[in-house]
């Protein structure tokens, strides 16, 4: 059994809280006023503490209120969801996706228009994370894309998302164009990517350069590392994959392509659970996906020259 109130008394107190008023809660959940104010009243005896302070013609949370609310409000969504999905069409299909957040909002994203358009009948929930999920324990997700090698689980596919370009990143504002590339490199800000498997001590070594000893700002996500770069902060060390929109609107470009040393490594992976991978949404997806990304699934997963 679940440690919980009534589901009626919380729909009472979510109306109210939501509207702010016993009146319009009960015209919403079609009672009548005393009975939204008696339901609520026995929650707050639950609780041991008042959710509420009445006023005339309205009603106030106070801080308890506002935080069971706020986790109601997340909670009821959810539940709504899950209603919708089942009402669905009978040959419409959800498909649960969880990606790496920067890989979803700056290349998946962009591209999952395109995915919908052409399988009309599924309908895509994404969630986001930097830290990898268990297919094995996580059953309502579908399809995992995950920043960097994925822990091998018995009854789990997983396959690298073709090979990605790492390279130097930045404005054209802040590229000198009288003087030689590897001597900017040294006098630029460098922007670290904390999650990032190629750091900047790294790229310098393998270049044959001595890094700069001074302080670097640092961001936890790609998505911010490139921001940066284009806001001219300085250099990021990023995916050319995850850059290609500000790249292609000439926010950004590669610093010295034909001078340092080219970096190409397997970044993102896709996971989906052996037994699934054949069922139609599942199988449509990756497809789509490895196409997309220029990954030929059938010559043993080498990505397209």
């Amino acid at each position: 059994m679940r440690r919980a109130p009534n589901f009626v008394l919380l729909r009472a107190f979510e109306s109210a809280a939501r509207l702010e008023s016993f009146t319009l809660a009960a015209r919403e959940l079609h009672l009548t006023q005393s009975a939204i104010s008696h339901q609520v009243r026995e929650l707050e005896d639950y609780f041991g503490r008042p959710l509420f302070i009445r006023r005339n013609r309205r009603v106030e949370l106070v801080a308890e209120g506002r935080r069971l609310l706020d986790s109601l409000s997340r909670v009821f969504d959810v539940i709504e969801a899950a209603c919708d999905e089942v009402a669905l069409a009978p040959r419409a299909q959800v498909l649960a996706l969880h990606c790496a957040p920067s890989f979803a909002a700056k290349w998946l994203g962009p591209r999952l228009p395109e995915f919908m358009q052409a399988h009309a009948d599924i309908t895509i929930r994404l969630t986001s994370g930097a830290e990898p999920v268990d297919l094995t324990r996580m059953r309502e997700i579908d399809v995992a894309i995950a920043y960097g090698p994925v822990q091998e689980r018995a009854g789990v596919l997983s396959i690298a998302l073709g090979r990605e370009r790492i390279v130097p990143l930045c404005s054209p504002q802040l590229v000198d164009g009288t003087r030689p590339i590897r001597q900017q490199i040294r006098d630029l800000v460098l922007i670290d990517s904390q999650l990032s498997a190629i750091t900047w001590p790294g790229w310098f070594a393998r270049n044959g350069l001595t890094l700069p000893a001074r302080p670097r700002p640092s961001f936890d996500r790609a998505a911010l590392s490139i921001s940066a770069a284009v806001d001219a902060m300085g250099v990021a060390l990023e995916s050319v994959r995850l850059a290609e929109r500000e790249i292609s609107r000439g926010e950004l470009v590669e610093l010295g392509r034909d001078v340092f040393f080219p970096i190409a490594e397997e970044t993102h992976f896709v996971s989906c659970r052996v037994n699934e991978q054949h069922t139609e949404k599942v199988r449509l997806f990756r497809e789509w996906l490895f196409k997309a990304a220029g990954v030929d699934v059938g010559r043993g997963n080498a990505p397209i020259p």
